[in-house]
């Protein structure tokens, strides 16, 4: 079943839902990148790998206690011979390995070799969570890239968390307006520049320009259609309870009642 909404649903940005997304939208963004590039041009899932190390403390079963009880008559020295807490902290750590998936466009060379011409990323929640080790990773890689010869494509589904992409939150606002949602296209034929493609809720995903090396031209990416075929595939109408309550982010009055003008229009308006 299609989604009640005309552009992204706000209901997927929840913890829950948008890893199944986020990984849904790289697949089908190289589905549709297939179809359109042109030879020797070829779209590849790869994957960015860490692990994450947490610590959990175990308390111990048995104190283990010192001190010299012979003298503890003398005032004086009974207060050196204080019985003395003496147990280590144990800690049990944990490793969790986690990975994110992003596309790459890359050409074949004429000595048989790959070369990565684009870089398409569809932002994660860890991408925008301060302290979180992938978004250090994400922002390391983001300046690599940056400063190479690859153009860089970044998809912000995501209302919360920090601001990612490059460009200035401030400066985007005072040129775009209000926006949720934003594209940011760097070309590295034009390293000063960043194309900002910026919508609102109530709008459908944009069509994007996605460039090629420097004389092809570039891909016309259509995110709707991706998006669509995301929410038509997925779970996503079974799974997801269509309570305002549970957005997450939760929306401004006047996103709150469009919203559920929409589910009412829709019928998908109910709560568990």
């Amino acid at each position: 079943m299609p989604s009640p909404f005309p552009g992204m649903d706000p209901f997927l940005e929840h913890p829950d839902f948008f890893p199944d997304l986020h990984g849904a939208m790289h697949v089908y963004i190289r589905e549709t990148l297939q179809r359109l590039l042109p030879p020797p041009y070829f779209a590849v899932i790869n994957e960015r790998l860490w692990v994450e190390t947490s610590a959990r403390y175990i308390e111990p079963d048995t104190d283990v206690l010192y001190g010299d009880w012979s003298v503890a008559e003398s005032s004086a020295v009974a207060e050196l011979a204080t019985p003395t807490r003496a147990r280590p902290l144990v800690f049990e750590m944990a490793h969790d390995q986690r990975s994110e998936s992003f596309v790459e466009i890359r050409t074949r060379l004429a000595d048989g070799g790959e070369r990565v011409v684009t870089a398409i990323e569809v932002l994660s929640l860890s991408n925008k969570r301060p302290g979180d080790q992938g978004r250090d990773l994400y922002l390391q890689k983001q300046a690599e890239i940056l400063a190479s010869e690859v153009h860089l494509v970044e998809i912000d589904l995501l209302r919360g968390g920090e601001h990612t992409t490059p460009m200035l939150l401030d400066r985007l606002r005072r040129k775009a307006g209000p926006f949720d949602y934003h594209v940011s296209v760097h070309r590295f034929d034009q390293p000063n520049r960043f194309f900002i493609y910026p919508w609102q809720l109530a709008e459908s995903l944009p069509v994007i320009g996605v460039p090629l090396l420097p004389g092809e031209e570039e891909v016309s990416l259509d995110l709707q259609a991706v998006f669509t075929r995301c929410y038509d595939t997925g779970p996503y109408r079974r799974r997801v309870v269509y309570d305002l309550d549970r957005i997450v982010p939760a929306l401004n009055q006047e996103k709150a009642e469009w919203v559920r003008q929409v589910l009412q229009q829709a019928g998908s308006f109910r709560r568990a």
